[in-house]
């Protein structure tokens, strides 16, 4: 197998693992602060919690919403900061308390801020959570100096030199998960342990070396529940990675079978995130069969290794170790490993620089020519 251990998005694809473990401790070093936190918080009934991140950060809150709803009674909804900073109103209710998790690698995209203020500005009870890989950047500066906020930073080898976001991504995305359900913290200790042992483990996976040499040029992402935010961030990573030269679109099984089906042709990779409950992938199940009748794609499934036999597929990823004893919203974490591998090595095989997939500057690590204008109400 070719080493690829010179590019800094190849070695921050494989260091997971290791942040994943890195974040639980954060998590439980933090704990009593969390409690204190959520303790002022929760004395709003009617506390509305908003997920809120730009590009990928935003795959962030809709991957873990799912979960954070049937863990705790918040109201909860995941909202990019780029819908918000462009129709504040159209999002933001002034007398309903509002807790804002930011997700930010650098803290310093422009609608980050922009959101952060927006909600001070328009809400009378604001709240924020600030989850960020970084404690130089200008939203961590505000969460500090805001006394009804909490920064909790991630371990510092997350935040991403290469353009692409992965560690960043992933230990928010853990965070997020622990954060939600702190009482759970102790027993989430085995998981966490297994699911960064399932990312050791795809690191190896021939069958991802071997679907990267398939010439398809469209991959489709699909996954239900919490794998719908992680099939938008697996589009994102193929997407920059070979920089536009795969066409990509992402989708949940039923959702895609309504007209966006339309894009596959026998170019075309379609990659499933298998979900372990059962009810839910009856419906992944149907659709497999109905795109191998069909006969014109490559499907890849990626799921837990005891329903390989149960599924149509072409190429399975399929993941050992009890692993279907493990929350859905835990298996993203290895699921992702093996989209972002998988999309670093198409890159590599197209002849890009993995690292720096977009040199004419049409992409950067940190979005450029954003304007933040003042903010003014409706009509006035």
């Amino acid at each position: 197998m070719v080493s690829y251990d010179e590019h800094t998005t190849y070695r921050e694809i494989q260091q997971q693992p290791k942040l994943w473990r890195e974040t639980y401790e954060i998590l439980v070093r933090n704990k009593d602060a969390i409690d204190a936190f959520f303790e002022k918080t929760l004395k709003e009934n009617t506390l509305r919690v908003i997920l809120s991140g730009a590009g990928s950060s935003a795959y962030i809150g809709e991957s873990v919403a799912p979960y954070i709803n049937s863990a705790t009674n918040f109201d909860v909804e995941a909202i990019a900061t780029t819908d918000i900073v462009a129709a504040p109103e159209a999002y933001l209710r002034k007398e309903r308390p509002t807790l804002l998790v930011s997700y930010a690698r650098s803290g310093n995209s422009p609608e980050s801020e922009g959101t952060f203020e927006l909600v001070n500005e328009i809400v009378d009870d604001a709240y924020h959570i600030v989850l960020t890989c970084n404690r130089e950047g200008r939203l961590a500066k505000k969460g500090e100096e805001n006394p009804n906020a909490l920064v909790l930073y991630m371990p510092e080898d997350s935040n991403d030199k290469g353009l692409a976001m992965t560690g960043s991504f992933s230990t928010m995305v853990l965070a997020s998960l622990l954060l939600f359900d702190l009482d759970a913290l102790n027993k989430q200790r085995e998981n966490v342990g297994r699911i960064a042992e399932y990312g050791e483990e795809l690191m190896v996976s021939e069958t991802l070396e071997q679907v990267a040499e398939m010439d398809f040029q469209k991959a489709v992402y699909l996954g239900s529940s919490h794998f719908k935010g992680l099939a938008k961030e697996a589009e994102l990573k193929m997407l920059e990675l070979t920089a536009g030269r795969i066409a990509t679109r992402s989708d949940t099984p039923l959702g895609f079978r309504h007209g966006p089906k339309s894009f596959i042709d026998d170019n075309t990779a379609v990659v499933l995130f298998l979900s372990g409950n059962a009810y839910t992938r009856n419906y992944e199940k149907d659709l497999l069969a109905e795109l191998e009748q069909d006969g014109m794609t490559t499907d890849v499934v990626i799921g837990r290794e005891t329903n390989r036999k149960s599924v149509a597929a072409d190429e399975f990823v399929g993941l050992d170790g009890n692993a279907e004893n493990i929350p859905d919203a835990f298996m993203m974490l290895p699921y992702l490993m093996a989209a972002q591998r998988l999309a670093f090595l198409k890159s590599y095989k197209q002849g890009i620089d993995p690292d720096n997939p977009s040199p004419d500057g049409v992409i950067n690590r940190v979005v450029k020519g954003v304007t933040l204008y003042p903010y003014t109400k409706e009509g006035s």
